[in-house]
């Protein structure tokens, strides 16, 4: 068959096994390629972590694709139709770890980013890559750092478009124009250990905090807002015991997460689930771990024209949403930039069989490169 230019870049991405924090050679790709039609090449690497930064231009305004080449791991290969590092195609899909999260809106910016240059070689403004290999891990040297050494030397992003799969039933159908926040807390509340037998001589941590947990998971925290869902609480983990069916454990550990809308703080969460631990007695500890702020794209310059590109190139009408995990958007819009995702169908991330559609794929490039016509030409 023959390969459209965002297939084919798609294809030699997805066959680099990069886990995180590996980038494996996939950086040096699409390096290679920007370098061809007139970007300045500066890889960026903390401890562990293969980071690029790409521009073209040193005039304002900037816009900047930013993505991450890292993919997380495959689970049992066996379970997979076909080697997730062995991209396939069947049945107008293309199979691989990274098809949807995100290889194929990596090559689809760089196609789309190589076909502006070459119409518009007098575009207004600059154009950048901020790409790292370690989104899907800890995010301690990926992005952040390289937003840091932006900052430093007083290089200001003014758009920024980040590939994350944001599409659900039709490419485009979505925007991400933010993300909410992320708190995350490890709560330990202490009783006394003890013989099941003779409880009067113990206490149990599990009873004592089951009436505080009833409440934090009852708890309204907010109701959103335009723009933001209601504030969520969820405990993802629940450790107490030694195995034993004889006794009483002297610890309880819960593990929950905040995902939090624009309507609170971090801390007014943190002072909240105090509050209420404190009403039950409980003699506990909790420690804390912010993930990432709220952040939002109001509609406006980027938004405009991102919706315009989706409309000309698919006749789609998009939705704005703020719904979804975290991405690396919020590291980049604490520094004033307007920032959106938009990307590939998002129905098959992280799980065995990932998949995109075949068809997206052309008609991805040609958005970003409108988005680019609207924003820079």
């Amino acid at each position: 068959m023959q390969l459209s230019d965002t297939l084919a870049l798609s294809l030699e991405l997805l066959k680099q096994p990069s886990v995180t924090p590996i980038d494996h050679n996939c950086q040096n790709i699409m390096a290679e390629r920007l370098a061809k039609v007139g970007f300045q090449i500066e890889p960026m690497r903390f401890e562990d972590v293969d980071n690029l930064w790409a521009r073209k231009g040193t005039t304002a305004p900037l816009f900047c694709f930013a993505g991450h080449t890292d993919v997380v791991p495959t689970g049992k290969l066996d379970a997979w139709d076909s080697a997730p590092f062995a991209p396939e195609i069947r049945d107008g899909k293309l199979y691989g770890r990274g098809s949807a999260d995100m290889k194929t809106a990596l090559a689809a910016m760089v196609v789309a980013t190589e076909r502006f240059v070459t119409k518009y070689p007098n575009h207004k403004g600059s154009i950048a890559y901020l790409i790292t290999s370690d989104e899907e891990g800890p995010s301690i040297h990926g992005t952040v750092k390289v937003v840091e050494t932006l900052q430093a030397r007083q290089e200001k992003i003014d758009w920024c478009l980040v590939g994350e799969p944001s599409s659900t039933a039709q490419l485009g159908d979505i925007i991400k124009n933010g993300r909410r926040g992320s708190l995350n807390g490890v709560l330990t509340v202490q009783g006394k250990q003890g013989h099941v037998a003779y409880p009067h001589l113990a206490r149990n941590p599990i009873h004592l905090a089951t009436t505080a947990l009833d409440i934090l998971c009852k708890e309204v925290w907010d109701n959103g807002n335009a723009y933001f869902p209601a504030t969520s609480f969820q405990i993802s983990n629940i450790q107490a015991g030694t195995g034993a069916t004889n006794v009483i454990p002297d610890t309880l550990t819960v593990t929950f997460n905040f995902r939090y809308s624009t309507e609170v703080t971090a801390e007014q969460l943190k002072q909240r689930v105090c509050t209420i631990l404190n009403q039950q007695q409980l003699d506990y500890h909790i420690d804390w771990t912010l993930s990432g702020l709220p952040f939002l794209t109001p509609v406006g310059e980027l938004v405009n024209a991102a919706k315009q590109a989706i409309h000309t190139v698919t006749g789609r009408e998009t939705t704005l949403s703020t719904s979804g995990g975290t991405s690396d958007g919020r590291f980049i819009a604490p520094t004033g930039a307007q920032v959106i995702e938009l990307g590939v169908l998002n129905a098959t991330i992280h799980q065995i069989n990932e998949h995109t559609n075949v068809d997206d794929l052309e008609p991805l490039a040609e958005i970003y490169e409108q988005i680019l016509v609207n924003l820079l030409a």
